[in-house]
C-alpha cells in the first residue's frame, strides 16, 4: 500500500541547516507529538478501543487519544529532506499537529521479532477481509483531485484507511442494528477532501461520495 507523504518544517530558530545534518542516513523515524484536537479532558483508566469491538482494556496498553498527557507517537519513512523540511512517509496526523521531537528508528536495537503484539494481533488478517470499491461519480471525483494536489497515491491511501474499518465502535457489526443511513453511511477527512462511504456487508465498503 502507498503512503501518504507529509512535509514537516523545522522552524529557523531550531537552525535546521544544522540539526537535520546526518538524518538522511536513516530510514524511519520515531515522531512525538500532541493531540491538540482532542478535547476530551476527563481522564479514563480504561477505553474501547475500535478493533476491541466494544471491550475494554486498561489506556496504557493502548495508543488511545484520551490520555493523561495527550502525547502521540509514530513511526514514519523518512522520503527525502529539502531546507528545513522533512518529508515523512506514513505519518497519521491531521494537519497543523503540534510535533515535540523527532529521533531516528535503530533498527540494530528496536526491531524485536520475537516481541509480543497483545490483543492488537488478535485481527491482524482484517485489512485483508475488506474489499473497497467506489461509485463511478466518486472514482470521476477522486481523479481529478488526485491530480489538482499532486497525490497520486490517493486511491490506495483512501483504501488503506477504510481497510483499517474507521467507524466508531458503536456502528460496527450488523446484528441488531437497523438499516439506516446515520448507522451505515460514514466519512473521514484526508487532505483537503471529505470521503464518505458506506458497509454493505461485513467486508465490502463503497466511497460512494467524495467532498473537495
Amino acid at each position: 500500500m502507498k503512503q501518504t507523504v507529509s512535509e514537516l518544517a523545522i522552524a529557523p530558530e531550531w537552525q535546521p541547516e544544522f540539526a537535520l545534518q546526518g538524518l538522511e542516513e536513516y530510514s524511519h523515524v520515531w515522531v512525538t507529538w500532541v493531540f491538540h484536537l482532542n478535547t476530551n479532558t476527563k481522564y479514563h483508566p480504561k477505553v474501547h478501543p475500535p478493533r476491541l469491538k466494544g471491550e475494554t482494556i486498561g489506556v496504557f496498553a493502548t495508543r488511545s487519544p484520551h490520555r493523561p498527557n495527550p502525547m502521540g507517537l509514530s513511526l514514519a519513512t523518512v522520503e527525502k529532506i529539502e531546507g528545513g523540511k522533512i518529508f515523512l512517509g506514513g505519518l497519521d496526523l491531521v494537519d497543523g499537529t503540534p510535533i515535540l521531537d523527532i529521533k531516528p528508528y535503530l533498527p540494530q536495537f528496536e526491531s524485536l521479532p520475537e516481541a509480543r503484539g497483545g490483543w492488537a494481533t488478535k485481527d491482524e488478517h482484517q485489512v485483508d477481509a475488506i474489499q473497497v470499491s467506489f461509485s463511478e461519480e466518486a472514482l470521476t471525483i477522486l481523479k481529478s483531485w488526485s491530480a489538482k494536489i499532486s497525490k497520486p497515491e490517493l486511491l490506495s491511501v483512501i483504501e488503506g484507511v477504510i481497510k483499517q474499518d474507521p467507524r466508531p465502535v458503536i456502528y460496527r457489526g450488523f446484528e441488531g442494528q437497523s438499516d439506516t443511513p446515520y448507522r451505515n453511511e460514514h466519512a473521514f477527512r484526508l487532505y483537503d477532501g471529505d470521503i464518505h462511504f458506506r458497509f454493505t456487508s461485513s467486508t465490502e465498503v463503497q466511497v460512494f461520495k467524495i467532498l473537495c
